[in-house]
């Protein structure tokens, strides 16, 4: 039995493999914005063994997240789910001055990786939109680009390659991967979406459990429980640093040493 943690698990995917993990017999703690959306998980996903409620649009709630999910002792896996749909996108600044959909999508989970007990595995949601994402970094908080929701998301979701990528080649311990769970019909991608929404948990829930040769690798992009080409850029190094260097003077936290 593994000990999973999943944040943005109150609906969409990150329920569906919470459901997934449960049914399996894993230890399954939820993540949701508040407590009543908290509540509406664990009844949401019977089985469950408690839920850690934080706003991840916050630099402060999103480290005391870390710090409640660390007061549960080390976990096996963590599945970096929680994210805005670019639909939902208007430039809404935060508390600490960022869009929305960076401080969600990008930082939480930057943040989350240096805060949280390294674990075994991490799972990290990204898009084959992430194809389109700004390589260059520039203005990653659209202080002077005009504001596109579309190009956010996109971007937000090259972060997550980038993230995965980084901690694969900085942690060596820690198999890290990235998951593309493919256009499906959430609240997120819409009642049109062309995927499977019943294939669209399975690959992040294998790859945080399974002992299977394909799933124990560190560093891949993965569709469907395949391995699949991300862009290239995402994998250089020089680019990955500048955006673990972004963050780190964005949030005041340090990416920690292996």
């Amino acid at each position: 039995m593994a000990r999973i943690f999943i944040t943005g698990s109150a609906d969409g995917l990150g329920k569906m493999a919470a459901q997934l993990l449960v049914k399996e017999g894993h230890e399954v703690v939820l993540h949701a914005r508040h407590r009543q959306r908290g509540q509406e998980a664990l009844a949401a996903v019977p089985g469950a063994s408690t839920v850690i409620t934080g706003d991840l649009s916050s630099i402060a709630e999103t480290s005391d997240v870390a710090r409640q999910v660390n007061e549960l002792g080390r976990l096996d896996a963590v599945i970096h789910n929680a994210a805005l749909g670019y639909r939902e996108h208007r430039k809404v600044s935060t508390e600490d001055g960022l869009p929305q959909v960076f401080a969600v999508n990008s930082l939480a989970p930057y943040l989350l990786t240096c805060l949280i007990e390294q674990p075994n595995r991490l799972v990290y949601l990204s898009s084959g939109l992430h194809q389109s994402g700004d390589i260059s970094l520039h203005d990653l908080t659209w202080q002077k680009k005009t504001w596109s929701g579309y190009s956010a998301y996109a971007d937000s979701k090259l972060h997550n390659a980038l993230l995965a990528f980084a901690v694969a080649r900085k942690w060596p311990q820690v198999l890290s991967n990235a998951v593309e769970p493919g256009w499906v019909a959430t609240k997120m991608g819409g009642p049109g979406a062309p995927d499977s929404l019943e294939e669209g948990p399975k690959t992040q829930v294998w790859l945080a459990t399974s002992q299977d040769p394909e799933a124990l690798v560190s560093g891949k992009y993965f569709y469907h429980q395949k391995l699949k080409n991300s862009l290239p850029a995402a994998q250089e190094i020089d680019v990955q640093e500048r955006f673990l260097a972004e963050c780190a003077r964005l949030s005041g936290v340090t990416f920690p040493a292996a």
